[in-house]
């Protein structure tokens, strides 16, 4: 059973997929497509740096408007509500006209509402813009992924996967920085960090609007231009809804599995740090700088495993190394909930963030694989904001039932006992993320970037261009006449 069983979690490699050799793509990369993946990993950073503002803050938000942990949360789970709006518009646009614009449009807004927030007086004011803020945000992750990724050679994806996501690590570790040092020596407190994320949110704009539009793209157009084909805008929209009701025809299973896959990701990701700067100053009572210290250890962590585990995934598969580093997970609950001493519990937040974010690291790489080719913004973006939605009430439930599971510290206080709740909520997730994963698909190595866009004719069913480096058993697969056939049968095989 054991072999079979690794057997189908190892991704098998036909003739022609082996590929060159890791250093040598990643010397063969121009510094035009270092300067896209960058733009993309920034775009990610901004959204982690936005988001994680209010995650740092609650206390001086609790503070600022008179209400306690609880309702600070709604702010956060409200955000998380709204970002599947703002995945279905920006992912359509993206996948429609373009990678460029509609990002640097959508970070834009996410700097002015961040701006904004800096600026609110009323808790009701508060909660209305983190509100609209979370439609924003929503927008980002799919099409940072796309940019990042379609552009880079295939061989040196599963890196560049870990590298991407780990800009989340680094956006909650500048704003515990930002948190940690600006914060506390400036009059307007934690209106100082919105500001400055905001500030980031609009380099971020400029970055992406001096770079050119993804080659994906240009290539689209390319051979339409070669080919003599002069559609209209509004003949490319009307494939384009075409396009996408074929696909969800084709799909419809896989968009299921993917929402699935990614609820059970977010509750990992957001059970794990949302809250985790409050567990840390009322349940082990730290202090607000000790709080933010670990939460910047934890974070290094992050980078490290989303690295780590990207780089593996080019080796042992997608599917396998997302289960090994949640296993990880689960060997490092006691050391992230029961150490009672600073370095203990630093140590306990490196583990459990390098086993959180290295299983994330190979998301990015993992969806736009199993995502119909040519939706890859609209398609993961979806997925993605869809499972935040449904675990959009993480910290709620952690700080409601740290409020009915009580306990007490050293000094004889009744006290949340957000470990337990804690524990017992990553403990079950973590069961939930690798039951799903090895029943998932797995197309390890796909050229996706070789597929037709989502604005012409045949992206719907996954078709592949004729044109241009195809790769040898794709070759084979077009003369046939079976490529779709069997891109479809790669995309739903499972255990």
């Amino acid at each position: 059973m054991a072999p079979y069983f690794l057997s189908n979690l190892i991704p098998r490699r036909e003739k022609g997929q082996e590929g060159r050799p890791l250093l040598v793509a990643l010397a063969s990369i121009t510094w035009l497509q270092w300067a896209m993946f960058f733009s993309g990993w920034l775009a990610w950073t901004c959204d982690a740096i936005d988001f994680f503002s209010v995650s740092l803050t609650v206390g001086r938000l609790s503070k600022q408007f008179g209400r306690d942990t609880h309702d600070i949360t709604t702010a956060i789970t409200l955000t998380l509500l709204l970002r599947s709006v703002g995945a279905v518009v920006f992912g359509i646009l993206s996948d429609r006209y373009g990678r460029k614009w509609p990002l640097v449009f959508n970070l834009a807004i996410v700097g002015a509402l961040q701006l904004g927030a800096g600026f609110v007086n009323t808790y009701g004011e508060f909660l209305a813009v983190r509100s609209l803020f979370g439609i924003g945000m929503g927008g980002i992750w799919g099409m940072a992924a796309s940019t990042a990724l379609e552009n880079l050679p295939v061989e040196v994806r599963g890196l560049a996967s870990g590298v991407l996501q780990q800009g989340y690590a680094v956006g909650y570790l500048l704003a515990a920085c930002i948190n940690l040092e600006l914060v506390p020596n400036t009059e307007k407190e934690w209106r100082s960090l919105f500001w400055t994320a905001s500030g980031i949110s609009f380099f971020a704009a400029a970055v992406r609007a001096v770079l050119p539009e993804s080659e994906f793209f240009l290539r689209a157009k390319a051979l339409e231009a070669a080919e003599g084909i002069h559609r209209t805008s509004s003949e490319k929209s009307r494939i384009f809804l075409k396009e996408t009701g074929a696909m969800l025809k084709r799909h419809w299973m896989l968009c299921i599995y993917a929402v699935l896959l990614m609820t059970g990701f977010n509750f990992l990701s957001h059970g794990s740090q949302d809250l985790y700067p409050t567990y840390l100053k009322e349940s082990k009572g730290f202090t607000e700088h000790n709080a933010t210290i670990a939460t910047i250890i934890g974070n290094c962590g992050a980078i490290a495993g989303g690295a780590i585990a990207g780089w593996v995934s080019q080796y042992i598969g997608r599917r396998l190394t997302i289960i090994v580093f949640v296993l990880l997970i689960g060997a490092f609950i006691p050391v992230w909930i029961l150490p009672t001493t600073f370095s203990g519990l630093a140590a306990g937040a490196f583990c459990m963030q390098f086993g959180v974010q290295g299983a994330w690291g190979v998301i990015p790489i993992q969806l736009a694989e199993i995502s119909p080719p040519a939706f890859r913004a609209t398609f993961p973006g979806v997925a993605y904001q869809l499972g935040n939605m449904v675990s959009s009430a993480s910290a709620q439930i952690e700080a409601t039932g740290g409020e009915h599971q009580r306990t007490t510290n050293a000094e004889g206080e009744d006290i949340p006992d957000y470990a337990t709740v804690q524990g017992i909520l990553i403990g079950v997730v973590a069961a939930f993320v690798i039951v799903i994963t090895i029943l998932g698909p797995e197309t390890h190595g796909s050229h996706f970037e070789q597929h037709k866009t989502a604005f012409e004719e045949g992206a719907g069913r996954d078709e592949v261009h004729h044109e241009g480096h195809v790769h040898e058993k794709e070759k084979e697969d077009i003369e046939t006449g079976s490529l779709n056939e069997k891109a479809s049968e790669r995309r739903v095989e499972n255990v």
